[in-house]
């Protein structure tokens, strides 16, 4: 494992551990929540957790850029190739209803490419941790993704942009054509464990619109290294500054890609 990398990888698990602690110390409180829009919610705690974060990150790698779900960028002095890119509290709708289900996030992106990440599920305490190269891992345990082949057979994830009651791109459509083909599908409320759960097997594909880097940066890296595939709805080059991705076990990849441009198509 390069030393360096391993370095990155080790300060981003102190950091999604920090936040883990947070999340967990204060689940249940009774604590402020604003709105950035209708139905998209930041809580207090969302920003105790990336003060956190940023303060680890910045304590080790000062000069180093930082991109972050609640604070945006914050820059450097000058431009740097490394690029942190986290999520405080992935799944903060579910954190302000008390559902426990939600997740800190870091991935480190070196020259435009995310080489390292990780994520901590607080409440069931899930270390996921991968290296570019290295293989993906759950509490130190290697991962691979699923051998489920038909989508028959098939245990999918998804999730819905926060503008689903005023744009007709809002994911509805691919929701109905996969529920009537697939065994069954999830939506959890966390992008970035839909995706680690992907890693683990748990999931077989997931699919999703409007994301933000925040949600793909680490699990995007995970997924790979546990030898999933992750492509855009059409089948080409994934990019986490796109927003849509279709992530799958690799078997179910092109049914998957068909079923999306049913609709797309039309």
């Amino acid at each position: 494992m390069p030393f360096k990398l391993e370095n990155f990888l080790n300060t981003a698990v102190e950091a999604v551990r920090e936040a883990g602690r947070i999340q967990r110390e204060r689940f249940g409180e009774a604590f402020k929540i604003e709105h950035k829009g209708e139905i998209n919610l930041v809580t207090e705690v969302d920003y105790q957790c990336e003060k956190a974060i940023i303060d680890i990150i910045k304590r080790d790698y000062p000069e180093h850029e930082i991109l972050t779900e609640e604070a945006g960028s914050v820059k450097t002095s000058s431009k740097s190739r490394y690029k942190w890119i986290i999520d405080p509290l992935d799944g903060t709708t579910n954190y302000a209803h008390s559902y426990p289900c939600f997740c800190a996030s870091i991935g480190l992106e070196i020259d435009g490419e995310i080489v390292a990440g990780a994520v901590y599920n607080p409440m069931l305490d899930e270390l996921f941790t991968s290296i570019k190269g290295e293989g993906a891992y759950l509490n130190e345990k290697r991962l691979m993704v699923s051998k489920v082949g038909d989508i028959g057979r098939g245990l999918l994830a998804t999730g819905f942009p926060y503008d689903i009651r005023d744009s007709k791109e809002n994911n509805l459509n691919h929701f109905c054509n996969f529920a009537v083909r697939a065994q069954a599908i999830r939506r959890p409320g966390s992008a970035v464990l839909d995706l680690c759960y992907l890693a683990a097997g748990r999931f077989d594909g997931f699919w999703e619109l409007k994301l933000y880097p925040w949600d793909m940066a680490a699990s995007s890296l995970i997924v790979k290294e546990a030898g999933g595939m992750i492509t855009d709805f059409r089948g080409g080059n994934f990019s986490l500054y796109k927003g849509e991705m279709l992530a799958t076990n690799g078997l179910i990849h092109e049914e998957m890609i068909n079923i999306l441009n049913l609709t797309t198509n039309n």
